[in-house]
């Protein structure tokens, strides 16, 4: 497991949080209730740790820094995503000679084919 690493979310970001987490009036919508505040916060938080790169499960507060400081795992090292990103880039890099190679050859086939029925 990955060592806890700081965050700090924004303003509008805790506001989300709260918001989530508020009471709202249950109403059936084709014979099941809507989602409990309990299910809102952690879609909430879920969205949150997408966004900024952490595992929503394993926040924990930083106690006496305010509510929007937290500690929690991050989805990937920076070493990893400095490595997946470079992986990323090298196989589009590969993914779009191999396009072109096709494109090439087929338009070869194409001007050959043209200049054949020429003479």
């Amino acid at each position: 497991m990955y060592p806890r690493t700081n965050y700090e979310m924004t303003e509008a970001d805790l506001q989300e949080i709260l918001d989530a987490c508020k009471l709202t009036p249950v109403m059936m919508i084709g014979g099941s209730p809507s989602r409990s505040p309990q299910e809102n916060a952690n879609a909430a938080w879920s969205a949150l740790g997408r966004k900024m790169g952490f595992d929503h499960l394993t926040v924990r507060p930083i106690p006496g820094q305010g509510t929007r400081f937290f500690t929690a795992v991050p989805l990937e090292t920076e070493q990893q995503r400095t490595e997946r990103r470079a992986r990323e880039k090298e196989e589009s890099r590969q993914s779009e000679i191999a396009r072109l190679i096709a494109d090439i050859s087929e338009l070869k086939q194409k001007l050959a084919d043209l200049q054949k029925a020429e003479g």
